[in-house]
C-alpha cells in the first residue's frame, strides 16, 4: 500500500480541531492563492480547489470573501508561508507548516514549545529530507468507477496511489495522490473527466520507518503536538511517531 496508506490511516477524516481553527486555516490558504495566482478562479486552479475545500467543510461565504479581500487589501499585512524542522522527546522528527504575518512571533512560539517539552528547533533541512511533499485530492464519482482503469490513467498526470473509502453510510470517496508538483494536471483531470472534487490539500508524508513510543512517551509527544497544533499561525503539524491506528 505504500507510506500514503499509513499517512491516510492517521489522518482518516481528521481535520483541524474545532470549526472556527479549520475556517481559519483555509481562510489563510485562500488568501495566499489569490495572492500567489489572483482572484480569477478561471486561471487559479488551487483557489478554484480550495473553493470546494471550503464548501465541503461548510465554511460561510463571508469568510470566504474576506479572504479574497485580505489579499487585495494594501492595508493588510501579508502571510508568508514558513516551514519549521525540528525534534521531539525521544528522537521524534517534526515538520511544522505555518502561515504567518509576523515571522518573529512564530519562530519564537514554536522553539518555545519544543523547548518546553524537551525537544529543540532544528535548522533547515534538518528533518525535511524525512518527509515527501504530496498532494492529495478526495472526490466523488456518480458512476461506477474501476479502480485499477483509474489508477493507470491518473499515471499519466502524475498521480501516484488511489484508495477508496465507504463511510457508514455507504458513501464512496476516492482519495489520489501524487507529487507535489503535478497538483495542476491532477485537478485538470477531475474536472475533464466529470469527477466531484471535494477537497484538495497539500501533504507530507514519512518516507522513514516510524517511530514506535510506549503509551507513556507518547503523552509527552501528544501535549507537543497539541501545542503547536493550537498556535493560530501553525497550519500542519507531521512527525515520525508511529501512531495507535498503524500498530
Amino acid at each position: 500500500m505504500g507510506r500514503a496508506f499509513e499517512f491516510r490511516k492517521e489522518r482518516k477524516f481528521k481535520r483541524w480541531g474545532h470549526m472556527a481553527r479549520t475556517f481559519t486555516k483555509i481562510g489563510k490558504e485562500i488568501t495566499i492563492a489569490v495572492k500567489q495566482g489572483g482572484p480569477d478562479v478561471t486561471g487559479n486552479p488551487r483557489l478554484r480547489a480550495l473553493l470546494q475545500t471550503a464548501r465541503s467543510e461548510n465554511m460561510p461565504k463571508d469568510n470566504i470573501e474576506r479572504a479574497i479581500k485580505r489579499a487585495s487589501d494594501k492595508d493588510q499585512s501579508d502571510y508568508k508561508e514558513v516551514v519549521f524542522e525540528g525534534y521531539g522527546p525521544h528522537g521524534i522528527a517534526f515538520l511544522i507548516e505555518a502561515a504567518t504575518d509576523n515571522n518573529n512571533r512564530t519562530v519564537a512560539n514554536v522553539r518555545s514549545y519544543f523547548t518546553k517539552s524537551g525537544g529543540s528547533l532544528g535548522t533547515s533541512g534538518s528533518t525535511e529530507y524525512m518527509f515527501d511533499h504530496k498532494c492529495m485530492f478526495r472526490i466523488k464519482s456518480d458512476k461506477p468507477v474501476d479502480m485499477d482503469e483509474l489508477e493507470l490513467e491518473l499515471i499519466d498526470f502524475g498521480g501516484e496511489e488511489l484508495y477508496k473509502e465507504t463511510d457508514e453510510d455507504d458513501n464512496v470517496t476516492y482519495i489520489i495522490y501524487g507529487e507535489y508538483t503535478a497538483f495542476n494536471s491532477i485537478q485538470k483531470y477531475i474536472e475533464d473527466n466529470g469527477y466531484e472534487l471535494i477537497s484538495a490539500e497539500f501533504v507530507r508524508i514519512p518516507n522513514v520507518e516510524l517511530k514506535e513510543l510506549s503509551a507513556e512517551d507518547r503523552v509527552e509527544l501528544d501535549k507537543l503536538i497539541e501545542r503547536l497544533e493550537e498556535d493560530d499561525d501553525v497550519q500542519n503539524v507531521y512527525h515520525t511517531m508511529k501512531t495507535e491506528d498503524e500498530e
